[in-house]
């Protein structure tokens, strides 16, 4: 009697997690002829050094990771997603009173408007998207290296945003149906 009723409340729990997750896909939502992706390198317009090249490095890397898309260079992919880095500043946040109140932590933040553009039919699916990462360092010595290293924590956050919105974009929405 027992083994029935926990053979039966087996199959009902059973029955019940396959039909939660009826409508739930393993698969990508990117179609087959559109899984490969290049990034050309940043534009900087900080002053900034290096941002650039950073945060495509980090971006390319994190399409890596995710590995839905394969990179090609410009002329050999389907989607290429352009980017800017538009806007880099850092603040102080607290100070060294025995080194006459220098500052010795910052905020540092930096933006970067991204577009999405689909190569094979030259349909901007995505147009200047502003992506935000921030990130707060400590000054031991020189403030332009422990600034550097930052933005290596910036641009791997700011890769996983850009990367997690191309592989989410919505491939098949009807076209003129794009977000404005």
């Amino acid at each position: 009697m027992i083994k029935d009723t926990l053979r039966a409340g087996a199959v009902l729990l059973t029955a019940a997690c396959i039909c939660g997750c009826a409508n739930y896909r393993w698969t990508s939502r990117v179609p087959d002829e559109m899984r490969t992706v290049a990034v050309p390198v940043f534009e900087n317009r900080t002053a900034s050094a290096e941002l650039g090249p950073i945060v495509t490095q980090y971006v390319l890397r994190e399409f890596q990771r995710e590995g839905t898309f394969s990179i090609r260079r410009s002329g050999g992919a389907s989607i290429e997603v352009e980017g800017s880095i538009v806007k880099a500043s850092r603040h102080p946040v607290s100070y060294d009173r025995a080194y006459g109140s220098r500052a010795s932590e910052y905020r540092y933040l930096v933006t970067a408007e991204v577009s999405i553009v689909n190569k094979d039919t030259g349909r901007v699916l995505q147009a200047n998207h502003q992506y935000t990462a921030e990130t707060t360092f400590l000054v031991q010595g020189d403030l332009l290296t422990a600034q550097r290293n930052a933005a290596q924590r910036i641009a791997q956050d700011m890769a996983r945003q850009i990367v997690d919105d191309v592989v989410s974009y919505p491939y098949n929405r009807p076209e003129g149906s794009e977000k404005k």
